[in-house]
């Protein structure tokens, strides 16, 4: 059953201001009116016509628009009421509505050509401003989705990097990964589908139903992993700094179970709540606040626990640089180099709009929390990559280590062969700079200090 909420709207509007139209100003009451004889004269033609022998929907008057009678499986198409104070803007639109192969009209109704120009403008404006955001996020997951799997790549692919602290990063990367993939193929393959046409499609509608709401859930699982896993980064680093005795070693499975189990934890009841309460379209809409504090509650807590981190890691390296500032004059330097480059890691970005919520955020407020939080948490993941994998001394010691020992097993097979009386007299001259040249590019050893490894 159709709703009258476009009138509803239209009256409350009516309500708070007076419309100016070609006769005049137009109260709510004056409208009110004309909708009255707008139904009457609807009811009156359709009394007066006669209704087809065959199958057909009913010609009827659904609260806002007067339907003739259709014929099944067709689209009816009305004319925008006169009674709207802006007709002179919409006399040429239409109303579109659905006759289904049953002979009954369906619930879908598109009156998006009738409705006031001066707020179809500013929606209008709105829907630039967000394809753009949608631009600049698609792009920014692009690129972090490209370097973070060469990151994984090369941090999978040495052995010498494999430690506590380098596998937390590989399942860091791996979670900026699946939330990039979930969020573009949501957006590219999975769009939501578009109200029910009709029951000649009702199979196809609901398979489509299905997949994108299918699609909504694993986003949500991923980002969720995202932040428990930048959580995770934040206690791993808290544990190595503050706690006495903090070693690398041990607590891995219980950061693995942390990182990839705990999203499930809040994720799984906010499906089953939206299934039996707010089952409605691709949950993309959470009209229902209560419902969205489910997921956006832990994600809350994780940026507070972050952040606090964070301002401890903070003090103890002002400490630590302090007590070396004679052999550090630029420690205020490090210092700041060292806090950028803990931000993308442990998400401190968040915090700056964490406090505005939805509901409050209207107007320019909620363009520049939506710009600010797709434009630094698409590019997190590109940053996350660069500074841990790509400008890390210990990953380019080891690359160049690699690359140095293939240069020399390619110069060696290109070389010719010795004789073999010349074999006899000891060992082949190519054995000594293999040995010096793996010898001097020797990599750092397990007790690197933790700062100069993380900043």
């Amino acid at each position: 059953m159709l709703n009258s909420g476009p009138l509803r709207v239209l009256l409350l509007l009516l309500s708070l201001r007076r419309v100016q139209t070609d006769s005049g100003p137009q109260t709510a009451g004056e409208l009110y009116q004309r909708w009255e004889r707008y139904q009457r004269e609807c009811q009156e033609a359709l009394g007066a016509a006669e209704p087809p022998s065959g199958l057909a929907c009913n010609g009827s008057f659904d609260m806002y628009v007067c339907w003739d009678y259709a014929a099944p499986n067709t689209t009816a198409r009305a004319s925008c009421p006169w009674y709207l104070p802006w007709h002179q803007h919409v006399a040429a639109g239409f109303v579109l509505r659905q006759c289904g192969s049953d002979g009954q009209w369906g619930p879908w109704r598109d009156h998006t050509q009738c409705e006031d120009p001066e707020k179809n403008e500013a929606l209008q404006d709105q829907r630039r401003i967000l394809e753009r955001l949608q631009v600049v996020y698609t792009i920014g997951y692009s690129l972090s989705l490209a370097t973070l799997l060469l990151a994984l790549l090369i941090l999978s692919f040495f052995r010498r990097l494999r430690c506590t602290r380098n596998y937390i990063h590989i399942n860091l990367f791996t979670s900026f990964i699946l939330r990039a993939a979930a969020i573009l193929t949501r957006d590219r393959l999975l769009p939501p589908p578009r109200p029910y046409p009709g029951d000649q499609t009702r199979t196809l509608w609901n398979k489509a139903l299905a997949t994108c709401r299918t699609a909504q859930i694993v986003t949500q699982y991923c980002v969720g992993a995202n932040y428990t896993w930048l959580l995770v980064e934040g206690v791993y680093l808290h544990r190595l700094l503050v706690l006495v005795g903090g070693s690398e070693e041990g607590h891995l499975h219980g950061y693995l179970l942390l990182g990839w189990g705990a999203p499930a934890l809040f994720v799984i009841p906010w499906v089953i709540v939206r299934y039996l309460y707010e089952n409605t379209q691709c949950w993309e809409r959470n009209d229902v606040k209560a419902f969205w504090w489910i997921i956006r509650t832990p994600i809350l807590m994780t940026i507070l626990i972050n952040f606090l981190i964070f301002m401890r890691i903070l003090g103890i390296l002002l400490s630590k640089l302090r007590t070396r500032q004679m052999r550090c004059p630029d420690y205020r330097l490090r210092l700041a180099r060292s806090t950028l480059t803990l931000v993308p890691l442990l998400g401190v970005h968040e915090v700056v709009f964490a406090p505005v919520i939805e509901e409050q955020a209207e107007g320019t407020l909620r363009f520049a929390k939506l710009g600010f939080e797709i434009f630094l948490s698409s590019f997190q993941g590109f940053l996350v990559s660069v500074l841990y994998c790509f400008t890390n001394k210990e990953v380019q010691t080891e690359i160049r280590r690699g690359w140095h020992h293939c240069s020399l097993r390619h110069s060696l097979r290109e070389a010719p062969r010795p004789q073999p009386e010349r074999l006899s007299r000891g060992s082949g001259p190519a054995e000594v700079p293999i040995r010096h040249a793996l010898s001097s590019k020797s990599l750092p050893g397990p007790g690197d200090e933790v700062l100069e490894s993380y900043c």
